[in-house]
């Protein structure tokens, strides 16, 4: 007898359902995110025929988690099935709407029972694959962290201190940079920063680790502070000079954590052997690397071809037709981290491969936007990084995007035609 399993995830309890092949509830129970609770979910499978040769499949509606990552650990295939299949698997059982969390397990159970193959289970990726995509995915986090706080403070120095804006406009980052922080410390206010000398901004600049042109900027800045500006009221300004320091406070945090994170991610990335593969592309470094590893992983059975893998990472278009209408637009529901990692990859590529600066020409001559060319582009390279893990094989320019032969000679093979056949079925 086949049986199938269901777990209705919350943060205090777990709902199981067993169901077996004819669709029949054969067990149902609740357990507690403990090892007794695990315990009892191994007898509650061990009862319904569970075995190392033939484990049960589980449905859950998380990726992540600690009775997740038990159930991988135990070699079984786990299923992570989004909300929003749930809920329209559900109106299939109840169309009253009606909801339980014993339901929802019943129904996560009866989804594997008749559409399993439409689903993908979680990789079996190594342990190191793994650490690397919690070390990436959080310095990913903290860079976007920063981003906000540096607008959250650059929002509130508008209000009452924009010279100190205009005078970091140029610099990268803005008010987040080294610079600005460290000067934002001693002249949190327009009426602090004003009498500040060449020398005082000379050690702030000095000690937050900048070499080069520290007079230069010194005086440039306090230039800057004693122009005439449009100033707050006395107590109004000191008040939201406070209000800026403790988000300087909250924000410097923020950059530490983001380059302590950073340096884990390169140096795990580092030790492991896919490295060199991924880090030979044009564009592609260890930090950019480590964030695109961390959402394909090292199970290089995880995507059937380069299609799966292109339309993961929403590089491959969609096709809707209805009657004598049909439209090709891009994919929408995606791995968004891994989408972002392709906009970079593919900018940079274009200024470091001179085969992906053509093809992206190329994109642009037939009518293509920026993102448009970009995305085509990525696509292209998904197909050439699937071969290039499953072969074992580093980059090459020449036949990622071989050049036309010369006329007289044999004809020219079409640029697809240089990726393998996975990547040219996609």
């Amino acid at each position: 007898m086949t049986v199938y399993c269901g777990i209705d995830w919350a943060e205090k309890h777990h709902d199981i359902a067993l169901v077996d092949e004819a669709g029949t509830v054969i067990a149902q129970r609740r357990i507690t995110e403990s090892s007794q609770g695990y315990q009892q979910l191994l007898d509650m499978l061990a009862e319904a025929g569970d075995s190392p040769e033939a484990p049960i499949p589980v449905a859950i509606e998380t990726p992540r988690g600690l009775l997740v990552a038990c159930l991988r650990a135990s070699g079984r295939q786990v299923f992570a099935i989004s909300l929003l299949s749930a809920s329209r698997y559900r109106a299939r059982h109840a169309v009253s709407r009606k909801k339980s969390d014993q339901q929802d397990a019943v129904v996560l159970a009866n989804i594997l029972r008749t559409d399993m193959p439409m689903h993908r289970p979680l990789p079996s990726d190594s342990q190191q694959a793994q650490a690397i995509a919690v070390l990436a995915r959080a310095h990913q986090d903290a860079v976007w962290r920063v981003h906000r706080l540096g607008n959250e403070l650059r929002s509130i120095l508008r209000e009452y201190f924009p010279a100190f804006l205009a005078l970091f406009a140029g610099q990268e980052g803005g008010v987040t940079c080294r610079e600005a922080r460290a000067v934002l410390k001693i002249a949190p206010t327009p009426a602090i920063a004003r009498p500040l000398t060449t020398a005082e901004l000379h050690t702030a600049l000095k000690g937050c680790g900048r070499i080069y042109h520290l007079h230069t900027w010194a005086e440039r800045l306090r230039t800057g502070f004693q122009t005439d500006q449009l100033c707050q009221s006395h107590l109004v300004e000191e008040a939201m000079g406070q209000q800026a320091l403790a988000l300087l406070a909250v924000l410097d945090a923020a950059c530490q954590a983001a380059a302590d994170l950073h340096q884990a991610t390169v140096t795990a990335f580092r030790a492991h052997p896919d490295y060199a593969i991924v880090t030979s592309f044009p564009g592609l470094r260890e930090l950019t690397g480590a964030r695109l590893f961390a959402e394909i992983g090292d199970d290089h059975t995880r995507f059937a071809d380069a299609r799966a893998l292109k339309a993961y990472a929403g590089a491959a278009p969609i096709t809707r037709a209805s009657g004598r209408s049909r439209a090709v637009v891009h994919r929408r529901v995606k791995n968004r981290r891994l989408a972002a990692v392709g906009y970079i990859w593919t900018f940079a590529a274009i200024t470091a491969s001179p085969g992906a600066r053509a093809h992206y020409d190329r994109r642009k001559d037939h009518g293509d936007r920026h993102s448009s060319a970009l995305r085509n582009l990525y696509n292209r390279f998904l197909g050439c990084l699937f071969h290039c893990l499953v072969t074992g094989q580093a980059y090459a320019e020449h036949v990622a995007f071989p050049t036309a032969e010369p006329e007289g000679s044999a004809a020219p093979r079409p640029p697809r035609a240089a990726v393998t056949a996975d990547a040219q079925r996609s």
